[in-house]
């Protein structure tokens, strides 16, 4: 009995610190977040540093300067011609989708006619009574009324974020440059902080802890290095797929595309499979056929590449990042799309590194088999 209490007592204990430990984390990176994005960002380029510093006999803080101007002009660069890009589609598209979907309507209502649906229904609609009619009738009204409410505080809440999305962007210029300047000094003092660090944690900790880190640098990296790449390879595949068939904006499509692949099961799929209907639909059987080719093509290098390309000690299946997606998007949003996979993969890597096995051996009692 007592040692069931015990177990209790740890249980409770181990709970209590997770979600403890969780709160002041989240409170924590809430506040320092452009200083842990610049640890990342040192983290990333540190061993072009190491070879400019090495190989070329630069000082540190010369390395650091001279990667931290060339990648940030890069993606300032890259960015401008993005965002030109996505501008001069999305005003395409906003232009020609409506004239789009009007010939899907109309299309919709010669097929309803041919079938004879529509007067079978009108037959059906005319020999109830009236006061089935009646109900029918409203309730038709109140869908549409619904309808035009919804889309009406739809555009007066995107009206209204307009105003806070443009004040946002002085507050994001000031994080940005608090992520450039931390950048460089962790960079440049990267050894340094790591001799520092180390001095304040325990021997034993130190080397559980660099186990655990080393799991973990290879799944969390190793899966998002993974993914860039494969979305990197579907992007080029289907920019170039587009420039052939011809369609407008093909880089902005690609784009989107690409990010809309990361989706487990959906994938690219979900932009494919309605466009190839809509231009079959629409007796635009050349780009139909088109994008039929270059949808199978990307789906096949998907199928080939990513048992390549993923690494199989990751050990995330599709379904488990599907769940995490969703459970993500539910808990904290957009953001959710991309933190839900990455704290699945914290948690596996956590698995492998017997965490988990050691915290229950804790529960448990076994503290010999914990050290």
């Amino acid at each position: 009995m007592q040692n069931l209490w015990a177990q209790v007592t740890r249980t409770l204990l181990v709970i209590g610190t997770t979600i403890v430990s969780l709160i002041a984390l989240y409170f924590i990176a809430s506040l320092t977040y452009p200083f842990i994005i610049a640890w990342f960002i040192a983290f990333l380029i540190n061993p072009i540093v190491n070879f400019l510093q090495i190989k070329w006999r630069l000082p540190r803080s010369l390395a650091v300067l001279i990667v931290l101007v060339v990648i940030f002009a890069l993606l300032a660069t890259l960015l401008t011609l993005l965002v030109v890009e996505l501008i001069s589609g999305t005003e395409y598209m906003a232009k020609t989708l409506p004239d789009h979907i009007q010939t899907f309507i109309r299309f919709m209502d010669q097929w309803v006619d041919e079938t004879f649906l529509l007067s079978q229904l009108n037959y059906m609609f005319d020999n109830l009574e009236e006061g089935y009619q009646d109900t029918i009738i409203d309730n038709i009204k109140s869908v549409g009324a619904n309808l035009a409410s919804s889309i009406g505080a739809l555009l007066q809440a995107v009206l209204k974020g307009i105003p806070g999305f443009i004040g946002w962007f002085p507050f994001a210029g000031t994080v940005f440059i608090f992520i450039v300047l931390a950048t460089f000094f962790f960079s440049k003092d990267w050894y340094k902080l790591k001799t520092m660090t180390s001095g304040f944690i325990p021997a034993r900790f130190r080397k559980k802890g660099m186990a655990v880190y080393k799991d973990l640098r290879k799944a969390l990296f190793g899966f998002i290095r993974a993914q860039l790449t494969l979305i990197s390879i579907t992007g080029v595949i289907v920019f170039i797929g587009l420039l052939i068939l011809k369609v407008r904006y093909a880089l902005s499509l690609a784009f989107i595309i690409s990010f809309i692949d990361l989706l487990p099961y959906l994938g690219t799929g979900l932009v494919f499979v309605p466009w190839i209907i809509y231009e079959f639909v629409t007796h635009d059987f050349r780009l139909g056929i088109g994008l039929t080719v270059l949808y199978v093509v990307v789906i096949v290098q998907r199928q080939l590449m990513e048992p390549k390309v993923v690494s199989t000690n990751i050990g995330v299946s599709p379904l488990a990042t599907l769940i995490s997606i969703f459970v993500g998007l539910k808990l904290i949003g957009f953001l959710g799309l991309i933190a839900g996979p990455i704290v699945l993969v914290l948690i596996t890597a956590l698995h492998k590194a017997k965490v988990f096995h050691e915290i229950w051996n804790f529960i448990k009692g076994n503290g010999a088999s914990a050290s």
